[in-house]
Formats: structure tokens, C-alpha cells, sequence
């Protein structure tokens, strides 16, 4: 069949949960046996969110291929169980980028660079592209920002163009938008939606469907009124009220009836009859009321809860699994390394030293693995997480606080975090990075070992700085042992300490792999240990 492209615009403000809802689309659309994918066309001019601040963009989320990508395309992942690629996220960056590259080999034969076509081409170009790498029927196609936006027109031309493409019988327009509610009238608006319509629709696009947001509930009058002032069919109106748990989305837009409309819009007959039991029991399952465990997050960025989204959902994920409620306690590292937000810690059943890049709150990091040693607490460290815990480990067993990572102090006598040797010479923020998919070995009879019960792993990295081998032996005969290891045996990719209830830290990022009905093997251990815990 030809390939089906679904385009998400957003109204009114940011933020109203496009990113969600394409990912609850295409979950829809699985259910129903099609092959589905989905990219975020973002409109900033960076080429990638890589060297932006997570207090900017929120969290990096990083793909198999190694592309550093919007955090929604996590989303996209976990709901949808996929694994997308690099050309899943379009930048206004990586667009003008190759169009001007194209332009400096004398691609356009000496010919004027223009908005339309040779933008929108590049930008159609890179939708396209989805399908031919994927191998997908569906491709939902979210864009960044709301209609309005000066930088987003490129990108909203070049949908209204595919219209045209691809043909109307291929091709469905989904716009999200906000209800605002008046306080002092008790009443949700729907100008602000039809004004938004209208703004689109000058643009040359006409909204096939509209999901209209709220926090409050939108009776049948309201989607009426909508459908009206919008033009589109009553039945296309769908009003979503912000919902209790990120994960019934999806059931509450199947009830709601959007799979079947958006298939019968795009001539489509399921393959199969969609069902919800696995998501209905783990809605179910959110609902029940359960024992509770504290988890320290200690980060750099908790003023930014996105900037651990892909953490935060992994906890949740494996409580969900083991039978637990988790709440997470947000303990800013800097804050720490002055004394204060310890007593969150000392509060915690266990630890969670995310990744981060940069010296600021390392100290704060380093206190809480050592409280987390010293005390026998659970602690699970993710990249940079490990390497604090293989820095405060090291510097207890030299007996020296000198011990460091180059990263911090280039100085330090005893780096047992380092560049790798052929690292040193390139200078490119990125080229230094260790991005992507990797294997790594497992060691039989670890605490790793045990939790995926296999013997080797495939797990997504983020970083430049890897454990120094000088040290391996030392830090071995104190306890340390070293469980996970790239296949030639160079690189260390997990570390555990011995005689702990679960003190481990890995290289890789293995949050970027957990999905809510299948979590990742090693948070499961980590929050089985701290239940555990519990009990003795």
C-alpha cells in the first residue's frame, strides 16, 4: 500500500502534550497491525538538542544510530515499542545545513536558494526519508512549537505541500490545541482553538481532526460548537482532559473512537482487532494503591523534571513490575555539596546518580555515593552516575580525595576517569563522544549477570570519558568488580561493589531502553533490592 502520513500541528500555546499524543496515535495504529513510525520536525536552528542545556530542551534522548534527539521522540519509543533512526528528528539546523552544503558543490547549477521550493524540498525530502528507512506504512509526523511561530513556517508549508504529494486519500491533518478555562465564569473557551484553525488554515492547511486539550471536562456542546467554527465533522472533534496517568491515553483516545476515524479517513482495513489488556492492566495496576518506596534522584537539573524524563519513567516502569509505588525525592547536587538536601537522601530507600556533563555539583554526587556505600542503601548510577561511584570508591580505597575525572580536574594525581588515548586529539564537541548502540559482555554470577540473564547486552551511550584500566586491578582486589565490558575486554561498561545490597553503575544509558510493559532489567533489580531492603 502507499504510505499513510499523519501531520500533528499544535495551537493556542506549547506544551499541550503533541508529543504524547502522536506517540498514543501510533500506538493506536500498531494495535491495529500496521507498521508504524514517527518523526519531530523541530524548528530551531540547532542541528540537534546535543550541546543545548537540558534546562532548555530537557533530557538528550539518544537513538540506537547514536542521534542525539528531542526528548519526545522517547515518548515515540516507549509507547509505540519501536526503535527509531537519526531521520526521525529534522532540525531547521540539519536542514539548512544540507541545502547549503548542496549549494556549495553546485548541486542547484548556480541557481538562487529560495525558501520554497529548495527548504520545503529538504524538508519534504527528510519525511519521506522515514519510510524508506524504517520499512513503515503510517508515518505521523509531529511538529515542534504551535502554528504562528515565525521559524515554523517552513516546516508547515512544506505539509500543506505533501497534501498534494502524496494525495488526499494518503494524507490526514491532526491539530492540537488548548481550552483555556475562565476562572471567574467557570467556563472552557473555544476562541482561542478557533482563532488558532483559522491562522492555520490561511496557511493553506485544513485540519482533518482536533484534539482539543483541557483540564477540565468538555461536554458535546463545546465539540460542536468547535466542529463548526472549524469545519470539520463533529465526530473529528476529540476532547482530551489532562489524564491521571501518562499511560491511559491511549485507551481513553480508543474509546473515543480516533483509531477507527483516522483509518477510515485514510481508506485503511485493520489487520488485526486492537487489544488493550496489557495497557489496561498496567492502568489498572497505576491505580492500585501499593506499598511505596523513596528514590533520591541527585542531579544537576531537578529544577527541570524533563531533564530526567527518560529516568523518571524507567523508576516507574520497574515499580509498576515489582508491585511499588515509587516516589521520587529531587535532591539538586550543588545544593548538596553545601549541606543542604541531605536529609532527602538520609529519607531515601535508594539512589539514583544520573548523566550529566560538567563540574558543577560533582562533589554533591560524590557525597551521595559515598552515604549510599557507607550505608548500605541501593544506589544505580547511569553513566556519569557510575563514573562518581568508581571516583568515591577509588578515593576510599587510595585514601586520597585527589582522586578525580579529567573531565573536572586535568591536574589530578589519580585519574581514574579519562580520555581514552586515541580521543585526545579531535576537538569537536561531539567527535569525542562515544554515541549509540554498543555491546557489552556480561560477567556470569554479577549482580548484572543476574538481572538480564543473558550473557551479552546491546545498550545505548552518551559520553566522552570512559574508567581508566590503570586502576582495574587496584580497585578489584578492594571489591570492586567489573561485570560488564565491551567484547574485546577494553572498555568498562558496568561497575558493582561486592557485599552491598546493589551498588551498580553503568557506562551506557540503559533508561533509553526500558518500556512501561517491558522495563529495563537493571532498574527492576535496583528497585527489587530496595524492596528487599525494606523487608530485613
Amino acid at each position: 500500500m502507499d504510505t499513510k502520513y499523519i501531520f500533528l500541528t499544535g495551537g493556542v500555546v506549547s506544551s499541550v502534550g503533541k508529543g504524547v499524543t502522536a506517540a498514543a496515535i501510533g500506538r493506536l495504529l500498531k494495535e491495529r497491525g500496521f507498521q508504524v513510525s514517527i518523526q519531530k520536525l523541530d524548528p530551531y536552528i540547532n542541528v540537534d538538542p546535543g550541546t543545548m542545556s537540558p534546562y532548555q530542551h530537557g533530557e538528550v534522548y539518544v537513538l540506537d544510530d547514536g542521534a542525539e534527539t528531542d526528548l519526545d521522540l522517547g515518548h515515540y519509543e516507549r509507547f509505540v515499542d519501536i526503535s527509531l533512526n537519526k531521520v526521525c528528528n529534522t532540525t531547521t539546523g540539519q536542514v539548512y545545513a544540507e541545502v547549503i552544503a548542496k549549494e556549495r558543490r553546485g548541486d542547484y547549477l548556480g541557481g538562487t536558494i529560495q525558501v520554497i521550493p529548495h527548504i520545503t524540498n529538504e524538508i519534504k525530502h527528510r519525511i519521506h526519508m522515514v519510510a524508506r528507512t524504517t520499512g513503515a506504512e503510517i508515518v505521523l509526523v509531529e511538529v515542534g512549537g504551535t502554528v504562528g511561530d515565525m521559524e515554523g513556517q517552513p516546516f508547515l508549508e512544506a505539509l500543506r505541500q505533501m497534501r498534494g504529494d502524496v494525495g488526499v486519500e494518503n494524507s490526514l491533518y491532526i491539530h492540537v490545541t488548548w481550552m483555556p478555562y475562565i476562572g471567574a465564569t467557570g467556563e472552557l473557551k473555544t476562541k482561542p482553538t478557533q482563532h488558532s484553525v483559522r491562522e492555520l488554515r490561511s496557511i493553506g492547511i485544513s485540519p482533518d481532526m482536533i484534539l482539543a486539550r483541557s483540564d477540565h471536562p468538555v461536554d458535546q456542546e463545546l465539540c460542536d460548537k468547535i466542529a463548526l467554527f472549524c469545519d470539520v465533522e463533529p465526530r473529528a472533534v476529540v476532547p482530551m482532559v489532562t489524564a491521571e496517568f501518562l499511560y491511559e491515553i491511549p485507551i481513553l483516545l480508543e474509546n473515543a473512537q480516533m483509531g477507527d476515524f483516522i483509518v477510515e479517513r485514510l481508506h485503511l482495513e485493520p489487520r488485526q482487532k486492537p487489544d488493550w489488556r496489557v495497557w489496561e492492566n498496567l492502568v489498572r495496576e497505576m491505580r492500585r494503591e501499593k506499598p511505596k518506596i523513596k528514590i533520591a534522584l541527585v542531579g544537576k537539573y531537578v529544577e527541570l523534571h524533563d531533564a530526567y524524563m527518560s529516568v523518571r519513567e524507567a523508576v516507574r516502569h520497574a515499580a509498576l513490575e515489582v508491585g511499588v509505588d515509587d516516589e521520587v525525592l529531587w535532591v539538586h547536587s550543588s545544593e548538596l555539596e553545601k549541606g543542604r538536601g541531605l536529609e532527602l537522601v538520609q529519607e531515601a530507600d535508594g539512589i539514583i546518580v544520573p548523566g550529566g556533563f560538567g563540574e558543577r555539583g560533582i562533589e554533591g554526587k560524590i557525597l551521595a555515593a559515598r552515604y549510599a556505600r557507607e550505608n548500605n542503601i541501593p544506589y544505580f548510577g547511569l553513566c556519569l552516575g557510575m563514573q562518581v561511584m568508581v571516583m568515591e570508591f577509588a578515593r576510599y580505597v587510595l585514601q586520597d580525595d585527589d582522586v578525580n575525572s579529567t573531565e573536572f580536574d586535568p591536574s589530578t594525581r589519580h585519574p581514574v576517569i579519562d580520555l581514552m588515548p586515541d580521543q585526545r586529539q579531535l576537538s569537536d564537541m561531539g567527535g569525542t563522544m562515544r554515541l549509540g548502540l554498543y555491546p557489552c559482555q556480561l560477567q556470569p554470577g554479577s549482580v548484572a549477570a543476574n538481572a538480564y540473564q543473558v550473557e551479552q547486552v546491546n545498550e545505548r551511550h552518551r559520553h566522552r570519558f570512559e574508567f581508566k584500566n590503570a586502576y582495574r586491578a587496584q580497585l578489584q582486589d578492594a571489591g570492586m568488580v567489573f561485570s560488564g565490558l565491551s567484547p574485546d575486554g577494553r572498555l568498562v561498561e558496568i561497575a558493582e561493589l561486592k557485599e552491598h545490597p546493589f551498588m551498580l553503575g553503568t557506562q551506557f544509558h540503559p533508561e533509553f531502553l526500558s518500556r512501561p510493559t517491558r522495563p529495563h532489567p537493571l532498574f527492576k533489580a535496583f528497585v527489587s533490592a530496595i524492596v528487599s531492603t525494606q523487608k530485613s
